[in-house]
C-alpha cells in the first residue's frame, strides 16, 4: 500500500499542507480556552504565556517604532537573534497583524513548518505517507508543543525544525549526490547560527556523524568528497560573507578539477576540512562552554562567593524517565517504541545514524533537564510510524497493513492531544498586572530603572519602557543585590544600595555591577559586609543622579521569595548562608476549634499563640490581618502573642492566603512595603499601587 505508487509534488504538497492545518488546528485549542477570559487580554490581543518573549518582542518593538532606545540590553536580542527578531519584524510590519499578534501567533505559524521536512524524508525513503503520519505526530508531540504553543514566543519555534531540516539535507545529499544539494544543505547550515545557536553543538555532532558515513561508505563517490569539503566551510566561525565566498569558489573550483583529482586526494582534502572545521569552527571551545555551564553548580569558586542561578532552574536538573518518555512520544510505551523504531530505521537505512545527536540529547535528557526532550520529538515521531510500518508488513492484506499504521497512529497521538487540552499554560501577566506597568510608562522615562527580580525583567522592558538590572538573560552575580534590596530590613540599604547600583551600572559602561563596586577578583577586591554596613548610613556619599529608580514588587513574587532569598542570604566572602529564613506562603484547609491547618501540614493555634511545624512546637509573635482597599490602601489588625515570639503569622485576607515567616523576614522590604504598605516617605514615594502590585520611587 504504501510503495504501491510514487506519490507526485501535487500530491506531496496536498499532504503538506494537511499536515500543516492539522498542528496548528492543535494549537489552536489554547485559543479556544482562553480567548473569552478578559483577563488574559492586552489591546483586544490574548498575552503571550513565556516570559523570555517579551525580550525578543522588545527588539522587534524597537524596531518598529524605536522604543526602547535606552535599554542597553534590546540591542542584544536584535544582534543575538536575529532570525526571529527580524522575521518577527518582517510579518509585524508588513503583514495586517499587530504586533501583539504576530508574537502570540507566530510560534504556530512557523512550528507548523516542521511538517514539512518530516514528509520530504518519507519521500527520500520513498515513504511519504509515513513521512506524512510522522509528521502528524511529531509536530503536536507532548514537548514540541509545549515549546511551540501559540504565546511561547521563543526561539524553540525555530530550534527543532532548523536541526531536522538540516537533518534532511544531510539525508538527502547521501540519497541524492545531485550537486546543487550541497548548495542546499550549505545554506542552511550558514543560516542556522542566526535563529537558534545555543544548538550549534548538536549541529557539529550530526556533521561529524555525516561525514563519518560518507568516508565509510561512499569514499568512492567524489562528489561525498566534495561535499564534505564545502558544507565544513558553512560551519566554521568567520564572518558569514567570507564563507559564502569561500563556498562558491570551493564549488565551482572543486567541480571543475574533479575529474583530474582522484579519489584519494580528494579523501586527504576532505579529512584536512574536517580538521579545519574542527579548530575554525571553534568546536572545542563551545564543548567545553556548554559542559561548564551544566557542571558549574552552588558557589562561584574564584573571588566572591556569589550564588549561582542554575541550580534553581528546573530545566538544568535530572529528570525520571516518565517524565522524558512523556515529553518526548506522550507516553513510557510510545518512547520505547520510539527508540525501537529507530534502532530499526537505522538498521534498515543506514543514513539515519546522523539523527543519533537528535534522538540522544533527548536521552540525555534524562541527566541534563527536561529542555532537551524536545530535539528528539521529530525522529521519535518517525522511528515510531516506520515501527508501526514494518509491523505491518507482517500482515498479507496491504489493506490491513495501513489501517494498522492509521490505528496505531492514532493510538500514538491520543495521549499528546489529551495533554494539548489539559495544558492551560495562563499568560506571563494578567491585565491588572499590565496596566500597573503600563502606568509606569506613563510618569517614567525611557533612561530609568526598575529593580525587581529577574522573572519580571522582560515583561517591565516590553510594558514600562524602562530597564532592568537583572533578566531572564543577565542574571548572575547580579541576583546578590537584587535579592539583599528585597530582603533587607534596612530602608537606608534598600535606597542606597538601588541607587548606587543603577548608577554604577550606567557609568561602567553596563558593567555587572557587584563585580563594579566590590571590585570582584581585582587586586583591590573590597569586602562586602563593610560597603553593606556603609549603605546603611542615610549620609552615605552616592554618584550623582542621572535618572529615576523604581522598585517594582508584584504579588506573585511571594511563591519565589524564599528562593530570591537564597541569593542575598549569604556571606560574599565564604560562600556561607547568614541564617535560615523562613517565609512560607500557605493556604488555609481547615479552621476548627480556632485551629488553623494549612497546605503544607503546619498548624496555626490562635488560642496558645503556637504553630507545629513536623512535630516542633514555634511560638508566634503576633498575628496580623490585611485588607487591600480599591484605592490601593491596606488596612492592618495585628493581634499580639509572645513578645519573645520567633514566628509571625499575617492572613491576607484579599487574597485568602496566609503567611507565615520569621521576624526578621517580616522586617524585609518586599514584606513590608507589599504585604503591609509600609515605607519610609523620606525614601520612597508610592507611585503605583493594586491588589497585583506596588510600585515605589526611590527618592
Amino acid at each position: 500500500m504504501f510503495r504501491e505508487k510514487e506519490l507526485g509534488w501535487k500530491e506531496i504538497g496536498i499532504l503538506m499542507l494537511i499536515a500543516y492545518i492539522f498542528s496548528f488546528a492543535i494549537r489552536m485549542i489554547w485559543v479556544y480556552q482562553f480567548q473569552d477570559n478578559p483577563n488574559f487580554m492586552w489591546n483586544g490581543q490574548l498575552m503571550i504565556n513565556t516570559n523570555d518573549g517579551y525580550f525578543f518582542a522588545s527588539g522587534v518593538e524597537y524596531l518598529l517604532s524605536g522604543a526602547h532606545a535606552d535599554n542597553p540590553r534590546v540591542p542584544i536580542a536584535i544582534n543575538s537573534y536575529p532570525g526571529l527578531v527580524y522575521v518577527s519584524y518582517l510579518f509585524a510590519k508588513y503583514t495586517p497583524m499587530s504586533l501583539e499578534t504576530t508574537i502570540l501567533y507566530l510560534p504556530a505559524i512557523i512550528s507548523g513548518l516542521m511538517v514539512i521536512p518530516m514528509i520530504m524524508v518519507g519521500k527520500l525513503i520513498k515513504l511519504p505517507w509515513i513521512g506524512f503520519f510522522a509528521a502528524l505526530l511529531g509536530s503536536i508531540a507532548w514537548s514540541y508543543y509545549n515549546r511551540t504553543m501559540i504565546g511561547y514566543y521563543d526561539t524553540d519555534m525555530f530550534s527543532v525544525l532548523l536541526q531536522f531540516t538540516i537533518l534532511y539535507f544531510f539525508l538527502l545529499t547521501i540519497y541524492n549526490k545531485d550537486n546543487k544539494n550541497v548548495l542546499w544543505l550549505s545554506s542552511s547550515l550558514l543560516l542556522y547560527p542566526y535563529f537558534y545557536p545555543q544548538g550549534l553543538t548538536i549541529i557539529y555532532a550530526m556533521f561529524i556523524l555525516w561525514s563519518l558515513y560518507q568516508f565509510v561508505f561512499q569514499k568512492d563517490e567524489k562528489n561525498s568528497l566534495i561535499f564534505i569539503i564545502v558544507a565544513s566551510v558553512s560551519l566554521w566561525a568567520i564572518p558569514i560573507w567570507i564563507k559564502i565566498v569561500l563556498i562558491l569558489f570551493l564549488f565551482l573550483f572543486l567541480e571543475k578539477i574533479k575529474d583530474k583529482l582522484d579519489s584519494r586526494k580528494l579523501f586527504y582534502l576532505s579529512l584536512g576540512a574536517i580538521i579545519v572545521f574542527l579548530f575554525f569552527g571553534n568546536v572545542f571551545g563551545l564543548l567545553m562552554e556548554k559542559l561548564s555551564v551544566y557542571l558549574s553548580r552552588g558557589m562561584e569558586q574564584e573571588g566572591l562567593s556569589f550564588y549561582q542561578v542554575i541550580q534553581t532552574v528546573r530545566e538544568a536538573g535530572s529528570i525520571p524517565f516518565s517524565t522524558m518518555a512523556n515529553r518526548i512520544s506522550g507516553s513510557q510505551v510510545g518512547v520505547l517504541l520510539s527508540l525501537a523504531g529507530y534502532v530499526v530505521l537505522v538498521f534498515r537505512h543506514k543514513p539515519f545514524i546522523i539523527a543519533l545527536p537528535l534522538i540522544g540529547v533527548g536521552v540525555l535528557s534524562l541527566w541534563a533537564g527536561l529542555r532537551f526532550t524536545v530535539f528528539a520529538v521529530p525522529v521519535a515521531a518517525l522511528g515510531a510510524v516506520y515501527l508501526f510500518y514494518v509491523l505491518g508488513e507482517l500482515f498479507r492484506d496491504k489493506k490491513l497493513q495501513y489501517v494498522f499504521v492509521v490505528l496505531a497512529t492514532v493510538a500514538m497521538l491520543y495521549p499528546n492531544i489529551k495533554h494539548t487540552i489539559a495544558y492551560k499554560v495562563p499568560t506571563v501577566l494578567n491585565k491588572a498586572e499590565v496596566g500597573d506597568l503600563t502606568k509606569l510608562n506613563k510618569i517614567s522615562n525611557p533612561k530609568d530603572y526598575t529593580i525587581s527580580w529577574w522573572d519580571y525583567g522582560y515583561p517591565i522592558w516590553f510594558y514600562s519602557e524602562t530597564s532592568t538590572l537583572i533578566d531572564g538573560g543577565k542574571h548572575h552575580n547580579d541576583n546578590f543585590i537584587i535579592s539583599k534590596i528585597l530582603q533587607t530590613t534596612s530602608p537606608e540599604l534598600a535606597a542606597n544600595l538601588s541607587k548606587l547600583a543603577v548608577e554604577t551600572y550606567v557609568d561602567s559602561n553596563y558593567s555587572v555591577v557587584s563585580n563594579t563596586i566590590f571590585r570582584n577578583k581585582q587586586k583591590n577586591q573590597l569586602d562586602p559586609n563593610i560597603l553593606l554596613t556603609e549603605l546603611e548610613d542615610s549620609s552615605y556619599k552616592l554618584p550623582k543622579k542621572t535618572r529615576e529608580v523604581y522598585l517594582y514588587l508584584p504579588y506573585r513574587m511571594m511563591n519565589i521569595f524564599p528562593t530570591v532569598m537564597v541569593f542575598g542570604n549569604l556571606d560574599l566572602n565564604t560562600g556561607k548562608k547568614l541564617r535560615n529564613p523562613i517565609f512560607y506562603p500557605i493556604n488555609m484547609i481547615s479552621n476548627k476549634n480556632n485551629m488553623i491547618a494549612f497546605s503544607n501540614g503546619m498548624v496555626f493555634d490562635m488560642k496558645k499563640g503556637e504553630i507545629d511545624i513536623r512535630g516542633a512546637k514555634r511560638s508566634v509573635k503576633s498575628f496580623i490581618v490585611t485588607q487591600n482597599s480599591n484605592d490601593g490602601k491596606i488596612t492592618l489588625k495585628p493581634q499580639s502573642y509572645h513578645m519573645d515570639g520567633e514566628l509571625i503569622v499575617v492572613y491576607m485576607k484579599s487574597y485568602g492566603r496566609f503567611v507565615v515567616m520569621d521576624t526578621e523576614t517580616f522586617g524585609s522590604m518586599f514584606v513590608q512595603m507589599f504585604i503591609l504598605g509600609k515605607y519610609d516617605n523620606n525614601l520612597f514615594e508610592p507611585v503605583v499601587a493594586s491588589p497585583y502590585s506596588r510600585i515605589y520611587r526611590v527618592k
